[in-house]
């Protein structure tokens, strides 16, 4: 049987999944799970660990490998689990040496199960050309940057893929330019923090100037999609490629997590709630039809109600349309995790009412989609998704394919044609 990898959490996760599967499968393995986890919340390395027990009793004569920034970061938490065989760490995930060595561990019935290097030790991102992807999807992750120099002061992920380092810019046009040899008609260049691209590598090149590398040197290139960025790293190159060329799609997704300056402060953000909107308003300028998503923390330790309507007008303030909310869940290890907590059961309220303005957000953009014609890359037999990442329910077109179509209305959920 192969190497099934089963992934949480980021998009980056998912461009990796991609690297363990052939990476593991080169070193011999066979029956195999891998479990890709994330860190960034309780909730995330609870949902892990209850994967490893459900496809351990489903498959009792496979190992299973655990890898990702829960593994990183929790390592022996992990290993004490008796489904679990070998934890690798995030950096070893990514070379076949690790993989062979595991291998070599199982043949021998070694007992230590952690193979968990220093992330913090890793100044160099070594890049990974991927050919395709086994999932076959038109839409597919470039993984560009990896790791975070800044200490957000409720984040546990620093600690799990180390510090900031980036794939030079050539290398990134390269696995670009052979994706869409391939057919992959959309890609999504992705990373931990996507806006500090480059500050590692000789001459500084930003993010903005690898887009429009990018843009120049693959020009059979339909569609290019930036993941999560922070917007007060955005730079000059960026914004003019934002609004200068249709392939870069109309769809930014910001990291926000409050709209409260106090809350801002003690998150160790490095934007205020008027940079937030100033920038939204910038770029809704240079692209009026742009739209944006936001994470967006709920329950953040000392937040008061007060505190909290702040982050919930911002939904209207910068005109978001997408809403990723986290319940603020405590990260051993983290500063937040030691100042005053706000009670679980205001927590999970303000979490549902967040999420209502977010869904009421959505559907008012969906509404106003209504006669409009948009470019639709088809997913699926049953979805596609428009220029700006809105869902539209189709049937009868070929997946891969970029096709104009009429949008006829919405059904609260996903546009219709």
């Amino acid at each position: 049987m192969a190497v099934d990898v089963v992934t949480f959490g980021c998009r980056l996760n998912a461009f990796e999944a991609e690297l363990i599967r052939r990476e593991a499968e080169g070193a011999g393995l066979s029956d195999t799970i891998v479990i890709n986890s994330c860190a960034v919340t309780n909730e995330a390395v609870a949902q892990a660990r209850q994967s490893i027990r459900k496809l351990k009793r489903e498959r009792p004569g496979a190992r299973i490998v655990v890898t990702g920034c829960a593994a990183q970061t929790q390592s022996r938490m992990f290993a004490d689990m008796a489904e679990v065989d070998r934890v690798l760490g995030n950096d070893d995930k990514m070379r076949s040496e690790a993989w062979r060595d595991a291998r070599a561990a199982f043949d021998l019935g070694a007992s230590e199960k952690i193979a968990v290097s220093d992330i913090m030790a890793v100044k160099q991102m070594a890049p990974h050309l991927i050919g395709g992807f086994a999932s076959g999807l038109p839409r597919v992750f470039v993984q560009v940057q990896n790791g975070c120099d800044h200490r957000c002061t409720f984040c546990i992920i620093p600690y799990g893929r180390g510090n900031s380092r980036s794939v030079p810019m050539g290398a990134v046009v390269d696995q670009v330019r052979a994706l869409v040899a391939r057919g992959h008609a959309e890609i999504v260049l992705t990373g931990v923090d996507l806006t500090s691209y480059g500050a590692d590598l000789p001459g500084a090149p930003r993010l903005g100037m690898l887009t429009k590398q990018i843009l120049r040197h693959v020009p059979e290139l339909k569609r290019l999609r930036i993941s999560s960025i922070d917007s007060i790293e955005a730079d000059a190159d960026l914004l003019d490629a934002i609004g200068d060329d249709a392939r870069l799609m109309p769809h930014l997704h910001l990291s926000l997590q409050s709209g409260d300056d106090m809350i801002l402060k003690r998150m160790k953000r490095r934007h205020s709630r008027n940079d937030a909107i100033a920038f939204c308003d910038q770029v809704r300028r240079l692209r009026p039809d742009i739209a944006f998503g936001a994470d967006i923390i709920a329950g953040f330790p000392t937040e008061t109600e007060e505190m909290f309507s702040r982050s919930l007008d911002l939904v209207e303030e910068c005109g978001l349309t997408f809403l990723h909310v986290f319940p603020y869940s405590p990260r051993p290890g983290t500063p937040a995790a030691r100042m005053p907590q706000v009670a679980g059961g205001a927590i999970k309220e303000r979490a549902k009412r967040l999420r209502a303005a977010g869904e009421a957000a959505l559907r008012r953009r969906l509404q106003a989609e209504a006669g409009a014609t948009r470019d639709v890359l088809i997913e699926s037999d049953s979805q596609g998704r428009t220029e700006h990442y809105l869902p539209v329910a189709i049937a009868g077109e070929r997946v891969g394919r970029v096709v104009p179509l009429m949008i006829a209305g919405s059904d609260g959920e996903r546009l219709t044609t």
